[in-house]
């Protein structure tokens, strides 16, 4: 395949690029500072602002799959101010793929999202309410406009993130019963977001990833 990876240039954007470089597939890797990504065969690095529809119509031109693995960077700030780019950006990317394609998105968001916030102990909900009530806040919203889409979408929602190596040794948690906080690495999570990127099987669901 030929993936777009908006997110590329860090964390588990940056390992969804890794991961499908060794997995054979070419990819578009969007971020602001694509500009500075190391040269690699298969690589084509695609500097724009994810939250502008200018700048993700034209990388979308000619690729068959969309992983969309935002992040920001993690500071005292992100317990106050309102954070919308989550939202923002997904906004501007879905009603682009649903009229130009591709169809299929892979968007990684995480436990205690949506849903996935009745997998949290009390204990964690009031971890997750005092520090990321405003990232996860934005995350629900930016879910929210995933599924209302028509796309062929796959929600990633993982655990507390690691930066051990890839192991191909995690569960993928389907079923809400099974959810439940845990650790994974992100080379480990973006091991899940390419195989998923052809397994039909995983097409509308919103697994949580744990070792």
């Amino acid at each position: 395949m030929k993936v777009l990876v908006i997110g590329a240039s860090r964390g588990i954007g940056r390992a969804s690029v890794q991961t499908a470089l060794e997995d054979g597939h070419e990819v578009r890797a969007f971020a602001r500072s694509a500009a500075e990504m190391t040269p690699l065969p298969g690589l084509e690095p695609w500097p724009g602002d994810a939250t502008k529809a200018a700048d993700l119509a034209p990388a979308l031109k000619g690729v068959d799959a969309v992983v969309q693995a935002l992040g920001i960077k993690a500071d005292l700030s992100m317990t106050w101010r309102e954070i919308t780019l989550f939202s923002d950006a997904t906004a501007a990317l879905v009603p682009l793929m649903e009229a130009h394609g591709p169809d299929r998105l892979i968007c990684v968001t995480g436990i205690g999202t949506g849903d996935s916030w009745q997998a949290l102990s009390s204990l964690e909900r009031i971890g997750h309410s005092v520090v990321f009530s405003k990232v996860y806040g934005d995350k629900t919203r930016q879910e929210d406009i995933v599924k209302r889409s028509s796309l062929r979408w796959t929600l990633v929602r993982p655990t507390i993130l690691t930066s051990n190596p890839r192991s191909g040794r995690y569960k993928v948690l389907v079923r809400p019963e099974t959810w439940r906080m845990g650790v994974i690495s992100r080379a480990d999570v973006a091991d899940f977001v390419i195989r998923a990127l052809d397994d039909d099987a995983t097409v509308r669901t919103s697994p949580v990833l744990a070792r």
